[in-house]
């Protein structure tokens, strides 16, 4: 009887272990493939819920189907323009025919490795072929900023200005991702997306960079400078022109009103003196001995003729100062 009972126990265990062994459950997130002495059989199992397979003989062997991620190492590379960068990227991607993934490469690792030779190969041929500011320029139609502050003459100098480029970062990115996603359908991986994660300097070429960016605005500066003394003299020029001008006519306008006070000055003369000619001899009298004060020193030494009008008074003073 307990052999019996042994007996009985090892079938039911073993009918159990049997029927265990022969269901088996899909995730939402998963998809299988069955496998028969190592190869598939049948088609993949994509639907969740509870499945069933040959048990002992077929092993059920998992496939994510979620959207996965593919994050490479920094990877030092020269751009078209001989700049070595160093270049992070990322990818998702995700596996859309199983059986062709399973066959392939098996496991998610082996995806991951490849994954790496195909997009580090496709970035290095996708950045030799451009110059770096196509790399790191995210459109070809951003504007740069200008301050707020700058005169008209700074903005004309057209200071700042962007390098024209043909693609743009984006561009270089669907560039790869095109190229890419070519390659990886042999596999059963669909690739969805590729980016840029960090575009850096090269150790090495960091100093070179920095001397031509202090260059470049050392040349700004000077030519800033340059353009700052022009117009400095051009401005000292006008200044001295214009002064010149006041000047003169300041002078012209002087010398018109003293003409016309002369003008205004002998006219009030003569009427006051043209009032009878007891007036008009007194006035030459007077004009006479203004001008001897003018033109008669203590050393003065004058030769006069008989007739001259400035002899007619002084020929008729007597010796004690009286006429």
């Amino acid at each position: 009887m307990k052999i019996m009972q042994m007996g009985l126990l090892a079938v039911v265990a073993l009918v159990f272990y049997s029927v265990m062994s022969s269901v088996y459950t899909v995730s939402e997130v998963e998809q299988m493939i069955i496998t028969q002495f190592g190869r598939p059989v049948g088609e993949p199992v994509t639907t969740a819920g509870l499945k069933f397979k040959m048990p002992f003989i077929q092993e059920v062997n998992p496939i994510d189907k979620r959207v996965l991620e593919w994050d490479g190492n920094p990877s030092d590379m020269p751009t078209k323009d001989k700049l070595y960068i160093s270049v992070d990227l990322f990818a998702r991607w995700r596996i859309v025919d199983p059986l062709q993934y399973f066959l392939r490469l098996r496991d998610e690792r082996s995806a991951q490795s490849r994954l790496d030779d195909i997009l580090g190969s496709e970035t290095r041929n996708a950045i030799a072929k451009h110059e770096l500011i196509e790399i790191i320029r995210t459109t070809k139609d951003r504007v740069p900023l200008r301050d707020a502050f700058l005169t008209e003459a700074e903005k004309n100098l057209n200071m700042g200005s962007l390098v024209p480029i043909q693609k743009g970062r984006k561009g270089v990115e669907k560039e790869i991702f095109v190229e890419a996603a070519e390659k990886v359908k042999v596999f059963g991986i669909e690739l969805l997306d590729i980016r840029f994660k960090r575009i850096n300097y090269n150790q090495s070429v960091r100093p070179k960079i920095y001397d031509r960016m202090i260059s470049e605005r050392r040349q700004i500066a000077e030519r800033f400078l340059s353009e700052g003394n022009g117009e400095a003299a051009r401005i000292r020029g006008n200044r001295v022109r214009d002064l010149n001008k006041i000047q003169s006519e300041a002078y012209r306008e002087v010398e018109e009103i003293r003409g016309l006070a002369d003008a205004k000055a002998t006219e009030i003369y003569a009427s006051a003196y043209n009032q009878s000619p007891q007036a008009v001899g007194f006035y030459e009298f007077t004009r006479t001995m203004q001008s001897y004060k003018t033109i008669i020193a203590n050393d003065t030494t004058l030769v006069l003729t008989t007739d001259s009008d400035l002899f007619k008074f002084l020929k008729g003073m007597n010796s004690d100062g009286g006429r």
